[in-house]
């Protein structure tokens, strides 16, 4: 109690004498980010030809192992094939059960994920880094004698029709499956999705022929970050540097087939309280020239809190609880989307204020304060998404996934400030004409 009311007294006392009285009608002061600097990565490559990325990042002693395969849903030989492979490599080997494989990792503090996607399919490891050359035989073995037993595969294909049934009563879920068959054509795999047919069709051979086809013995890409260094690197070296791997076919398809300039596809139903509204179309990847003038285009459309969408549809209007839009982009392609949840009866209304939302950044210059205030929130976020070591690896993978120079994200800062309100008008006329977006809504109206 004496110390609390001397510091009270001395902090009175302070103030008084140096005119520091509080004015809480002004906003503090703040400095606007010059540059970000992004640790560099350390590109080697193994005995055998395998490309090792290393981010040694950090202060706490933790690692990341990531190993990429070829193996995404761009390379279904049928529809899901590739998502239950991924879900079953810890399922067991012909050593050890999924229950020892599990307790092991467990033993050491330690998880694993099995991550898949529209391009690639990942194994990852988190753990302590002194625990990594305890790790790694087991996490071989996984990768290149997985036996997916019939029981469990039969137990994960009824969780996922399940799940199935549950999304497909979601407005939101099934108006984005809907809106990505419309803007790539529906046999592209981007716009793959899963069925109850296709789930049923699954079977334990399928699962294993992909196994064979697109992980076991197949080139890939490892992500080292963390606290790391010579010992962990040449722990790698001697897990996955001798084995003979070879590489994944490319696989061949057509160029997205859009269904542009028709009318707005509606999905009723029944008894939904709430229209699921999502636009979109195909659009450019992170190396197109113009990618970073429409980061900031669709920041100020959508991309934030503070966008004119939140402001006009959210806070003026009270249609909805939230609206967005994002740039998407992947190795094989990108596209633009929009979306939000809203009353039925407040659907036409909110697709005129979209509308109207469009047609203003086409045809009205953005003031140079909203303009200001959207690049520093832009470069503010991206300072703060480099916090871990695990953020930088991920900055790089996206680099690598899309066979973007090293640098690319170097001169971020630079490439957002010189974003001009003339590059907005252009980049919003040339983009996002209404004409050239599809309409899906799912619910009512």
């Amino acid at each position: 109690m004496r110390i609390s009311l001397t510091l009270r007294l001395y902090t009175k006392y302070y103030m008084i004498h140096n005119d520091m009285t509080l004015n809480r009608t002004l906003s503090p002061d703040f400095k606007t980010i010059k540059n970000v600097p992004i640790p560099p990565i350390q590109n080697l490559i193994l005995a055998n030809g395998t490309p090792l990325h290393v981010v040694n990042v950090g202060e706490q002693p933790v690692v990341r192992l990531e190993i990429s395969f070829e193996a995404g849903a761009w390379y279904d030989t049928e529809q899901g094939t590739s998502l239950f492979t991924s879900k079953m490599l810890n399922e067991g080997t012909s050593k050890h059960s999924s229950n020892y494989i599990s307790e092991f990792f467990d033993q050491y503090g330690s998880f694993v994920e099995f991550g898949h996607g529209l391009d690639r399919a990942n194994f990852t490891l988190y753990g302590l880094t002194k625990h990594l050359g305890a790790l790694l035989p087991l996490i071989k073995e996984i990768l290149t004698d997985s036996v997916f037993p019939e029981k469990e595969l039969e137990t994960l294909k009824k969780i996922q029709e399940q799940s199935l049934k549950v999304n497909q009563e979601k407005t939101a879920y099934v108006a984005g499956q809907e809106l990505r068959k419309n803007i790539f054509g529906e046999s592209h795999p981007y716009a793959n999705k899963l069925t109850q047919a296709s789930i049923s069709n699954i079977s334990r051979e399928g699962v294993l022929n992909f196994y064979e086809s697109f992980w076991k013995g197949k080139k890939y890409r490892i992500f080292l970050s963390g606290q790391v260094g010579d010992t962990e690197i040449a722990l790698i070296e001697s897990f996955f540097g001798q084995d003979k791997l070879e590489a994944v076919p490319q696989k061949l398809v057509s160029a997205p087939a859009p269904n542009y300039g028709q009318a707005p596809i509606f999905i009723e139903k029944e008894g939904a309280l709430q229209t699921s509204v999502r636009m979109g179309k195909v659009l450019m990847q992170r190396a197109n020239p113009d990618y970073f003038k429409m980061l900031v285009v669709n920041e100020i459309f959508g991309g934030y809190f503070g966008s004119r969408l939140m402001k006009n549809i959210r806070e003026d209007k009270g249609y909805t609880y939230g609206i967005s839009s994002n740039l998407v982009s992947s190795t094989h392609g990108g596209y633009f989307i929009l979306g939000t949840d809203t009353k039925r009866e407040f659907t036409e209304q909110t697709i005129q204020e979209i509308h109207h939302e469009l047609v203003r950044l086409q045809t009205e210059p953005v003031g140079n304060e909203e303009l200001q205030v959207v690049k520093n929130y832009m470069i503010g976020s991206f300072a703060g998404s480099l916090t871990t070591p695990f953020e930088i690896s991920d900055r790089y993978k996206v680099i690598l996934s899309e066979n973007l120079p090293l640098d690319y994200y170097n001169n971020y800062v630079d490439r957002i400030n010189s974003v001009s309100t003339t590059d907005i008008l252009e980049m919003a006329s040339k983009y996002l004409s209404i004409d050239s977006m599809t309409t899906v809504l799912v619910g009512g109206k």
